[in-house]
């Protein structure tokens, strides 16, 4: 069994510790641990996190191999601290039966990068008409937990009031992508001012903030659990004050891009920034910071959507929606929540390992950095400032937004279970 131990890193962001890892577990958290038979990492000055959790990730395989495969995102995955992640179900063909969502899984397994836990259609084929297969992929080996027809929304009222009653029998969750489709035919871009001066096609906001209401009311009225994907808005954080306020069994998730970025970069009309739901206003983006940081809003998710550069490399209208996100996630989130000092280190890990971990019921993961514990955790270096270069990521695909942009924090090491799979910033 190998041992490392991980001298004088900053764990949380508290008092520096020395953590000593045994095999696949936490052995130890001190101060001057002997470091007799163990591989020493010096982490003075870094931050020693829990491995991150990320609810929503696209890993395009089966499919879409040219975006990513799940070799490629797990990668990924690890470059950005990540040793969990949930992959959505619109794959080709869709993750509504039992054998999709296993063979995903089992990918996961043999990548050796990160865990994955695949996400199960709400209805077959994303239709939006028939559920899908919700109890049989909850027994099949990949025992998923949480459901979602990310990239559609679940529209239909009567759908949405089935899954949320179907899936509360095993503490399942549906988490929906809360877009009114009649709202938003042929909509190109955030609606207000900016779309208005461009000639694109609008995307209001109560597209989603009506799907949030009706359905955090359902959710209610069934006594389920419900999360909300990549909310956007500043109406849309209220509703969801409100209803917990009331009690309702509702999470929350915000992108790193909507923390960051506004519709006024789609004056460049390049298609890096189209994204679903769309780049909002100031007034939206400092919204949403202090909802994440108030805990209005629970996690943060990064909707890692990879694209081959022919879906991007194009003109507006006819570019693919979405960002990749898993190998910046943690620095945007330095920048726009750690260094404006509206979280802690201890509050980064609460939104993106904790929480996160606990909406999924992620075994093992989202746990303390303590004795006894798996031995998944992440390194950063959160002094580090450098520019984004998309031709070092280890996704499949390079449709960043933030190419060029200097941003804070380099996640140096990931364990998971113990094993190194990245060092000093190269993978393993």
């Amino acid at each position: 069994m190998s041992k490392t131990l991980i001298r004088g890193a900053k764990v949380l962001g508290g008092e520096p510790q020395d953590v000593l890892i045994d095999g696949t577990t936490i052995a130890e958290v001190g101060t001057g641990l002997s470091a007799e038979g163990a591989e020493v990492v010096e982490a003075g000055g870094k931050v020693l996190l829990p491995g991150l959790v990320d609810l929503h990730t696209h890993l395009r395989e089966p499919g879409r191999e040219d975006s990513e495969t799940v070799l490629t995102g797990t990668r990924a995955a690890a470059s950005g601290g990540y040793t969990n992640v949930f992959a959505m179900a619109n794959t080709f063909p869709v993750a509504d039966t039992a054998g999709v969502v296993e063979q995903v899984w089992r990918l996961g397994q043999e990548s050796g990068y990160c865990d994955v836990q695949p996400i199960g259609a709400v209805t077959v084929g994303l239709e939006g008409a028939k559920l899908a297969e919700l109890g049989a992929m909850h027994e099949s080996a990949a025992g998923v937990t949480v459901f979602s027809d990310d990239g559609k929304c679940v529209h239909d009222a009567v759908i949405m009031r089935r899954a949320l009653e179907y899936v509360k029998a095993f503490d399942g969750v549906v988490a929906q992508h809360a877009q009114e489709p009649r709202l938003t035919e042929g909509a190109q871009m955030n609606e207000g001012v900016v779309s208005a001066e461009l000639g694109l096609g609008g995307w209001p906001a109560v597209a989603e903030e009506s799907i949030i209401a009706r359905d955090v009311l359902l959710a209610e009225h069934v006594g389920s659990r419900v999360h909300i994907c990549h909310l956007s808005t500043a109406g849309s954080v209220e509703i969801v004050r409100w209803a917990k306020s009331r009690g309702i069994d509702v999470t929350a998730e915000v992108t790193p891009h909507h923390l960051l970025l506004t519709d006024e970069l789609v004056r460049s009309y390049d298609p890096v920034y189209k994204v679903n739901p769309p780049l909002r206003t100031e007034r939206d983006v400092l919204a949403l910071r202090e909802a994440l940081a108030d805990g209005t809003i629970d996690i943060v998710a990064t909707d890692h959507a990879p694209h081959p550069h022919e879906d991007k490399d194009c003109e507006w209208a006819a570019a693919a929606m979405g960002m990749v996100g898993l190998e910046t996630a943690l620095s945007v989130v330095q920048e726009t929540m750690v260094d404006t000092g509206l979280l802690d280190w201890a509050g980064v890990a609460e939104r993106m390992s904790f929480k996160p971990a606990k909406i999924g019921q992620a075994t093992g993961h989202g746990r303390p950095v303590s004795a006894g514990e798996p031995a998944n955790l992440t390194l950063v270096d959160t002094e580090y400032r450098g520019r984004v270069d998309p031709a070092g990521f280890a996704s499949r695909s390079r449709n960043t937004p933030y190419e060029g942009r200097e941003l804070p924090g380099r996640v140096t090491h990931t364990w998971l279970r113990g094993k190194a799979t990245l060092v000093d910033g190269k993978l393993t």
